[in-house]
């Protein structure tokens, strides 16, 4: 297993790794779920897919408990994308007063004012959209959105992010939603 087969498809190798690092599997799913929403550039870590396999896994062994992985990835993903949040606010001035022939003025504008009236939305769908869930918070704090308006929805929509997926996974591997055992 290559590091790079493990960090595209790590949700395949989580029983593996829950033997392999025991109780140090909660810091490494925080660090992953944390990187995914904290950095633009870690976009291709398996956010869903690996939600839903914590909750499988959590329904099929003692060993992890779905209520600490809950608030544990909660806290993961609120903190993460306050990170990406902080991170717009402070680069985004700097790129966007760059000359680049790649980053036109014009869409800087329009970035900055759909944020103004669809910032809240978009922080709260996009945690189900993979490529915008990393990109999202990074345009809302280069657009200078209300910071008290982005964290309601962050946390928000990061609770259901977080309860929804990881639920599904417990629920399907327990056999609640009658597809298993």
């Amino acid at each position: 297993m290559s590091f790079f087969d493990l960090l595209l498809s790590f949700e395949n190798y989580l029983p593996v790794l829950v033997q392999e690092y025991g109780i140090w599997i909660y810091a490494i799913l925080f660090f992953v779920i944390f990187a995914e929403t904290a950095f633009i550039f870690m976009f291709f870590l398996p956010g869903d897919s690996l939600l839903l396999a914590i909750g499988a896994i959590c329904a099929t062994t003692d060993f992890l408990h779905v209520d600490y992985m809950i608030i544990l990835l909660f806290f993961a993903a609120i903190l993460g994308y306050m990170v990406n949040y902080s991170t717009g606010k402070l680069l985004g001035r700097p790129i966007s007063e760059s000359n680049s022939r790649w980053i036109k003025k014009e869409y800087l504008i329009k970035t900055e004012e759909y944020f103004i009236k669809h910032g809240g939305k978009t922080i709260l769908m996009a945690r189900f959209i993979p490529f915008a869930r990393s990109f999202a918070p990074f345009a809302a704090g280069s657009s200078h959105m209300n910071y008290v308006s982005f964290m309601m929805y962050n946390i928000v929509g990061a609770f259901i992010w977080i309860v929804l997926l990881v639920g599904i996974g417990y629920l399907l591997a327990s056999g609640v939603l009658g597809f298993m055992k």
